[in-house]
């Protein structure tokens, strides 16, 4: 049985999401990624030694992470989580946070966390509003961090 919780994945639906000293109830939280730039560099045969352009990929800056967040518009949650802070935001002055997505196991305890570091908003959209519609009211942030890291709990 133990063998079992160790190598089977664990499924996306138990997470939880801190904003800065805050537990939030999303929907969705998207766009963990970490990535590069790339250069190209090419080296012609008479430097290289061999026939014809030796072509190298190499990593260059890491690029800012782009996070989404999604949740359900709660009557008075909703205007001081998101809209506060991004109403708060003037040029060369912003509240970054520190957030951590953490995905749990079958008890609710966090396996695996993915740190996005000085998050910012810069983006909230209003939920798309359809009469013929009974779907529940989502907003939705995007924020910008300088990057991720991953921490096992």
């Amino acid at each position: 049985k133990d063998e079992i919780k160790t190598a089977y994945p664990l499924p996306v639906y138990n997470y939880r999401v801190e904003v800065g000293d805050q537990t939030i109830a999303f929907s969705e939280a998207s766009g963990l990624s970490i990535s590069f730039e790339t250069k190209t560099y090419k080296e012609s045969p008479v430097e290289s030694g061999a026939p014809g352009p030796r072509v190298m990929h190499m990593p260059m800056q890491a690029t800012p992470a782009n996070v989404t967040l999604k949740k359900g518009v709660v009557r008075a949650v909703s205007m001081n989580t998101f809209y506060n802070w991004i109403n708060s935001t003037q040029t060369n002055q912003i509240e970054k946070k520190d957030i951590y997505v953490r995905l749990c196991d079958e008890t609710g305890a966090p396996v695996i966390s993915w740190k996005v570091i000085n998050a910012f908003p810069t983006k909230l959209d209003a939920p798309s509003f359809t009469a013929d519609a009974n779907d529940v009211a989502v907003e939705t942030m995007t924020l910008m961090a300088d990057g991720i890291l991953m921490e096992e709990a």
